[in-house]
């Protein structure tokens, strides 16, 4: 048999497989419309009233003038919390122009208990824990919380994540979030897209089933006295995904590390599509790198673009295309059950099928590469998600050998 009878019957086999993939995933996506709702209905009974809210301190890394940087922070300013409240935030470098936007909010909210550390010590390949080592000297509370500089969070934020974190058998809290556009237009949307109706859905079908144990940027709350057990932030120094594994090093204490049933905002910085595209990429591999497995079976919840593979390969017929239909169909009831589990606004429904194709594409590549851009510099992921700066690869390389 030669090759191109052999590509033959591999192209006559693959059509019914995309068909088979996708119908599963049509299935998945009417299943994680359930459990979104589920999860959305679920209440955290928070503080009992009247008692006394434990000190806080706010963790917040800078890098650079992010869109809506400073409304951003604002919202941790802005919290209806019973308690003392320390925000600390910290850059690398002095000429930082995020430093300008502290020093705005300073002047705004000379109440508050703000400091900044500018220090410029790296300590490993991770930039963003580098700047907490630098961070940890002025923790003054005994609750943390460590939150990226791209959220959006309610007034209530603070009392119901310490209130998680303050119950017994806890050792950390992480936050679910939503995509946030920061600016008008098809890009911000399509970024909101690919958090709302892939990234959200999909660990709450994990966390349903008992599948995921993640832990993300948007919030992670713990303790010092945890903190200090497992490490301190120098621990994660090198770590790509450095939110996982703070969450797996908080679980390993012995405690749970809850989400509770809300999101907070995600700020979608993108404008072009070279940006998005780089970005949801270091997403992807990130994933990969943490869960190998978990990330390949995903390929079940790209369902409309794997009928239209279909529709396209010999022998298809229009079946395909019904599965094509279908799976946007049940993307949008998907869609519009996170909008009301979580409160969001409606989203550009004809959008779906432009972010499920953009998306196949990205989690593809993925797989090709383990090279990732973050915040202007460039790394290589190698197999336990240790980051190795390209430059240092380069040296390596060039470097005669004994």
């Amino acid at each position: 048999m030669d090759l191109t009878t052999l590509a033959s019957q591999a192209l006559l086999w693959l059509s019914p497989l995309c068909l088979v993939v996708a119908g599963a995933g049509c299935l998945y996506g009417l299943a994680a419309a359930v459990f979104v709702t589920r999860y959305g209905a679920r209440r955290s009974p928070g503080f009992p009233p009247g008692q006394e809210r434990p000190a806080v301190t706010v963790l917040k890394p800078l890098c650079g003038l992010e869109p809506n940087l400073y409304e951003n922070l604002e919202t941790v300013l802005r919290q209806d919390y019973a308690g003392e409240v320390q925000v600390v935030f910290g850059v690398q470098n002095a000429g930082d122009p995020a430093i300008g936007v502290v020093r705005a909010l300073c002047d705004a909210y000379p109440q508050a208990r703000i400091d900044l550390v500018i220090d410029a010590r790296q300590h490993g390949s991770n930039r963003k824990v580098s700047n907490l080592i630098n961070m940890a000297e002025k923790i003054a509370h005994p609750m943390i919380v460590l939150a990226d500089s791209d959220m959006v969070v309610a007034p209530d934020y603070l009392d119901r994540i310490v209130s998680e974190l303050a119950r017994p058998g806890v050792s950390g809290v992480t936050c679910l979030y939503h995509g946030v556009p920061a600016f008008q237009g098809a890009m911000g949307q399509l970024s909101a897209l690919a958090i709302d109706v892939q990234f959200l859905p999909n660990v709450v079908m994990g966390l349903s089933l008992g599948l995921a144990r993640p832990c993300f940027g948007s919030t992670v709350a713990f303790t010092r006295e945890n903190l200090e057990a497992v490490g301190g932030f120098r621990r994660f120094r090198n770590d790509l995904a450095d939110d996982y594994a703070i969450g797996a090093a908080l679980r390993s204490l012995g405690g749970r590390v809850v989400i509770p049933s809300f999101t907070i905002g995600h700020t979608c910085v993108d404008t072009e599509l070279p940006g998005l595209w780089r970005h949801e990429l270091r997403w992807n591999r990130t994933i990969r790198t943490v869960d190998p497995a978990g990330y390949a079976g995903s390929v079940v919840t790209h369902a409309f673009p794997l009928a239209l593979i279909a529709a396209i390969l010999p022998g298809a017929g229009t079946i395909a295309l019904a599965v094509a239909a279908s799976a946007l169909a049940c993307r949008i009831v998907l869609c519009r059950q996170v909008e009301r589990a979580f409160g969001l606004p409606p989203h550009a429904y004809w959008l779906l099928p432009i972010r499920d194709i953009l998306s196949f594409m990205n989690f593809s590549f993925a797989f090709l590469s383990g090279s990732v851009t973050w915040k202007g510099h460039d790394y290589h992921v190698v197999a336990d998600g240790t980051l190795i700066p390209d430059a240092d690869l380069g040296r390596d390389a060039g470097a005669p050998t004994a």
